[in-house]
């Protein structure tokens, strides 16, 4: 039944979602990857779609920016609509200086300056469901995509004060930094559904470099495909 934050009704997500944190990226991915994609919420203009890819159903829901708002629409989708799978789909800032723009990269684990995992009491290790990281491996390369894995950090605050952060967690070999993944995996082992996190490569923090919109657009696109090959796999 419809939510605080949701207004889909009992049975209007697949079992399996992508979770983007833009809703107008949601929207785009319903109209242009998915068939048959119909509307299936939009309180404050969240807006959430169900439809198929390669005739197989699949659900697309945005998380809004940051863990406090993510957490709100990942507990509903769990607890509320019998979500069974969850991949977000974004993009991060580059932290590790051999990365390239562009380049895709899925979670295997996640570090955060955030209180919530803490708060919650979720394990301390936030890490990808490791069948599902599994398979997004195995997609990649028999689909000829590179796909970077490793650590990222979730990170409450956008604008740093200094690099001090990004210095730190790249001598500790974290890829890129997001704000988002740590509630995901925090959630999916507190409330037992899989999680994978995916993003393309679109802002370098090392060399100030920067995707222009038609280049973040392309990239982000073959990350979305891929991401949907592994949902469906």
């Amino acid at each position: 039944m419809p939510t605080p934050h949701i207004s889909a009704t009992d049975g209007a997500f697949a079992p399996t979602l992508l979770m983007p944190g833009d809703p107008k990226r949601a929207a785009r991915i319903a109209e242009v990857f998915l068939d048959n994609a119909e509307l299936v919420t939009d309180v404050r203009g969240m807006t959430g779609f169900t439809g198929t890819w390669k005739g197989l159903p699949v659900s697309v829901m945005p998380s809004g920016m940051g863990v406090p708002s993510a957490a709100i629409y990942i507990t509903e989708l769990a607890r509320h609509y019998g979500v069974q799978r969850m991949i977000r789909v974004g993009t991060a800032g580059v932290y590790a200086p051999e990365l390239g723009l562009r380049e895709i990269v899925a979670a295997t684990a996640a570090v955060t300056n955030s209180a919530l995992p803490g708060a919650l009491g979720a394990p301390e290790e936030l890490v990808a469901t490791a069948s599902l990281l599994a398979k997004a491996n195995e997609v990649a390369a028999g689909s000829g995509v590179s796909l970077v894995t490793g650590t990222v950090f979730t990170s409450d605050i956008f604008y740093e004060p200094d690099d001090d952060a990004r210095l730190a967690h790249t001598a500790n070999g974290v890829l890129c930094v997001e704000m988002e993944t740590a509630a995901l995996y925090s959630l999916a082992a507190l409330e037992g559904f899989e999680a994978l996190a995916m993003f393309t490569m679109t802002d370098h923090l090392v060399t100030g470099e920067h995707l222009s919109s038609d280049e973040r657009q392309q990239g982000v696109d073959e990350m979305l495909a891929l991401a949907l090959d592994i949902a469906i796999a």
